[in-house]
């Protein structure tokens, strides 16, 4: 009788904790519905998600950091999931490739791919209205590591070095890149 209840009871924690906005929340707009890189060829180390909750605790807490705490408090969620790849690297850089392609066929804009040696970067936004609402970032090492990451909340493309740099992302040396200013005018 005792396993009957506790059943249950698992089930009901479980579901409150994800309503409460522990975790990353499925509904949001810029949630990414992506698939594993292959149980054959790789091992999932990290799997993070972060919803709301957390995150504002997180940005009430950064004093010292004011670009931080306001992307922070701008995302709804973040997933990350850290694969350490132990098979075929050259299926896991396939398995990455359909996924950006799936992720442009639900509505995703690619806006940065790099390659070199065997190496692999996407960058895609999920765009809703005017707004930026979702951003995704696929990493493969091309021998030993790979990292999907997606944001979920409004960006704004002024934070996009901010991201890249706390995302440890190198796009070939060009960490300190900014997106350039609006032309003179365009405020409003």
């Amino acid at each position: 009788m005792r396993a009957a209840v506790a059943v249950p009871a698992c089930l009901a924690v479980v579901l409150s904790v994800a309503a409460c906005g522990l975790t990353a929340p499925r509904s949001n707009d810029g949630f990414a519905d992506l698939d594993s890189l292959g149980i054959a060829d790789t091992d999932r180390v990290l799997t993070l998600s972060v919803g709301p909750a957390l995150l504002r605790f997180a940005a009430n807490h950064i004093d010292d950091d004011p670009e931080a705490e306001a992307l922070l408090r701008s995302l709804d969620g973040v997933r990350i999931r850290i694969y350490e790849i132990d098979g075929d690297a050259d299926r896991v850089v396939t398995r990455m490739d359909r996924m950006s392609r799936e992720l442009q066929a639900d509505g995703w804009e690619p806006v940065m791919l790099v390659r070199s040696e065997g190496e692999q970067a996407h960058m895609l936004l999920k765009v809703v209205g005017e707004q930026i609402r979702g951003m995704t970032v696929l990493v493969c090492d091309g021998e030993s590591e790979a990292v999907i990451v997606n944001l979920m909340g409004e960006i704004e493309p002024r934070q996009f070095g901010g991201v890249m740099v706390a995302l440890d992302v190198d796009a070939a040396g060009a960490q300190g890149v900014e997106p350039a200013a609006e032309p003179a005018g365009d405020a409003g």
